[in-house]
């Protein structure tokens, strides 16, 4: 059901009071007696809040759409409407923002109610001055503190950034020490990790902060290209050495002389490749395709793969010879939920890359769509990722991403089903309560606070759930 619009005299209902504090919440009041209004918007004033008033719910919504009201103070029953279809459509425009319900019949299950649906509080009329301070300033300073946060996790974000690529996870951080040891020296390096997972950026950096790193760095997919394509690609042609070769061209070894190349995805390649690619690892030396004169080129060599190597050159794959010049120095880039810890500082940073790419505002995700990301599995690791928040971005009216702008199959991720062989059992439901608490502090590595937020309970609920699981374990009669 949508909210009439009722125009009648609107523009003498909305008066704009400024509050006394710069860093107050602009909070709006609706009810559809205009004394009523009045009376709250002196209240407000009086507390120091900035607040905007009206008799008309759309307006109020269109307030919301604008971003000129974090909090709206609404009467539960108005004519044509009532404030919980009112809370409703304005946390469908923006999940962001904070409703307070008022109401002349106050009931404890209506509380409730109101509460699960969203609203920040439900309070009686006529409304406890001293209740409505105590509710708004515990608002405040929520809000504050959140602003205060995203000021932190920028910086954070900026001091957290490697050549690029942002990690404070042990795992990124003992990658990170492996690059900064190994840049330095002129030796081959192998990279493997799952695809998506970064290895070119590492690649990028490797070559950032080594002696090197004013000369050039080629990149070359080598799962893009057939075998004769990726030859003349690497190596260079002459005029006439096959169907197309109109001129000579250098390949990417010549061009990138005294730099570095990187060869993504080197387990792709044909055994023939790879014993052409031993000898430039060997001796230096290449041939352009159609050419006998022999070239020596001065180049650092990168390869990544996302395949074991080691399996491959047992089945027979994969150059033993090769692996091992290629192997001189492995680095290992951990999957993204290997990472986890790293999946805030990510996210912070596609928000302000993509931002700027398309000219929007977006603050950060509402507690839901950071609970969703939390849980999902990211096959797609980093990669993957990106391209969820670039389209969150793309895609988001409000200041925050919601649950509605993540993909489909995100809001709706696919059932499990249960191995062939696999007995289920019912359990009560104290059990399975604590056994996914168990799991979600698991996630968070006993974070509680964090495990609190992605459960959307409280700390303290945390704490006595926690507390009373252990007693009753401790009691529980042994075998």
């Amino acid at each position: 059901m949508t909210i009439p619009t009722n125009s009648t005299n609107s523009t003498k209902e909305e008066r704009l009071i400024p509050g006394s504090s710069e860093d107050a919440l602009t909070i709006c009041v609706l009810d559809d007696e205009p004394a009523m209004v009045d009376m709250l918007q002196e209240s407000l004033r009086c507390l120091g809040y900035a607040s905007i008033g009206t008799c008309v719910p759309q307006r109020a919504l269109e307030m919301i759409d604008q971003n000129r009201v974090r909090v709206v103070i609404s009467d539960i029953k108005m004519p044509g409407t009532d404030g919980m279809q009112f809370l409703e459509q304005a946390l469908r425009r923006d999940p962001g923002v904070y409703i307070i319900l008022m109401t002349g019949c106050y009931l404890l299950d209506s509380a409730i109610a109101a509460i699960k649906k969203g609203a920040y509080d439900y309070i009686p009329k006529p409304v406890d001055r001293l209740r409505l301070k105590k509710s708004l300033d515990e608002l405040a300073d929520s809000f504050n503190r959140r602003k205060r946060i995203r000021t932190l996790e920028q910086q954070l974000l900026n001091d957290q950034e490697f050549h690029g690529i942002v990690g404070r996870s042990s795992a990124m951080l003992e990658v990170f020490e492996m690059v900064r040891k190994v840049a330095r020296h002129y030796t081959n390096i192998l990279l493997v990790g799952a695809t998506g997972s970064g290895k070119e950026l590492i690649a990028k950096s490797i070559h950032q902060i080594s002696p090197i790193a004013q000369q050039r760095f080629a990149v070359c997919n080598c799962s893009a290209m057939v075998d004769t394509l990726l030859e003349s690609q690497l190596f260079g042609h002459v005029r006439g050495s096959f169907t197309g070769a109109t001129d000579t061209r250098p390949g990417l070894f010549e061009y990138a002389q005294g730099g570095a190349v990187f060869l993504d995805e080197i387990g792709e390649t044909s055994l023939p490749m790879q014993a052409k690619l031993l000898r430039v690892i060997q001796n230096r030396e290449i041939q352009r395709v159609g050419s006998p004169e022999v070239r020596h080129v001065d180049i650092r060599l990168i390869a990544a793969t996302n395949r074991d190597l080691r399996a491959e050159v047992a089945a027979g794959h994969f150059r033993e010879d090769l692996f091992y010049r290629l192997n001189t120095i492995q680095i290992r880039v951990p999957t993204l939920s290997e990472r986890l810890d790293d999946l805030p500082l990510l996210i912070q940073y596609f928000l302000r890359k993509y931002n700027q790419a398309y000219s929007k505002q977006i603050q950060g995700l509402t507690r839901r769509a950071q609970a969703v990301l939390l849980q999902h599995g990211w096959p797609g690791n980093v990669r993957e990722l990106e391209n969820v928040i670039s389209c969150a971005c793309l895609t988001s009216v409000n200041d925050f991403i919601d649950v509605d702008d993540l993909p489909e199959t995100l809001q709706k991720p696919k059932s499990h089903t249960s191995p062939a062989g696999f007995s289920w059992r019912p359990l009560p439901l104290n059990e399975i309560r604590r056994q996914h608490i168990h799991r979600v502090l698991e996630v968070c590595d006993g974070n509680r606070v964090r495990a609190a937020q992605m459960l959307g309970i409280g700390r303290t609920s945390l704490y006595r759930f926690l507390k009373r699981s252990a007693k009753e374990v401790a009691t529980r009669p042994t075998a």
